[in-house]
């Protein structure tokens, strides 16, 4: 019988990874996904979707804010911008991929920088900090994804 379950074991080697472990490889990589997910949430604020979804969201408020992408004069709770930001990404489908089936770095991408853009200014996190908790949120899902009975066979449902 183990002693520890799935869950707490993958918590467990999450919760200990560090910047120092990214390769050169992997933040190149991870510098050129991050702008090309931001490109593609800049031009997603010209579509339908994302005014909506703004215009809606503009009810909630909150002492802390984060910027939504392409409106520096429009600032809502991190929740929200980051549910805004994504939807910019993604209302065109151009965000990139990833198997199983997801789009990575639309889901990651906009809650990480409405969090950090929230943390008082003593504490906060450099840009390998961001590239770490990037590439840990993109592997949490893909593992996710990948030990998922509903993911598995998603191209052939569709």
């Amino acid at each position: 019988f183990p002693s520890q379950t799935v869950t707490g074991n993958f918590a467990k080697v999450i919760h200990g990874l560090n910047a120092n472990q990214l390769t050169d490889q992997v933040i190149q990589r991870s510098k050129r996904m991050i702008l090309d997910t931001i490109g593609v949430g800049l031009l997603g604020t010209s579509t339908e979707v994302f005014h909506k979804v703004a215009q809606y969201s503009k009810i909630y408020s909150s002492d802390l804010s984060s910027t939504i992408w392409g409106h520096l004069d429009f600032r809502l709770p991190p929740l929200y911008a980051a549910f805004v930001n994504g939807v910019a990404v993604h209302s065109m489908d151009f965000d990139d991929t990833w198997h199983p089936a997801t789009h990575p770095s639309g889901a990651v991408l906009p809650a990480l920088i409405a969090l950090s853009e929230a943390f008082p200014q003593k504490k906060k996190i450099s840009g390998l900090d961001l590239l770490l908790a990037f590439n840990v949120g993109i592997e949490v899902q893909g593992r996710l994804l990948h030990f998922s009975r509903e993911a598995r066979n998603i191209p052939r449902r569709y």
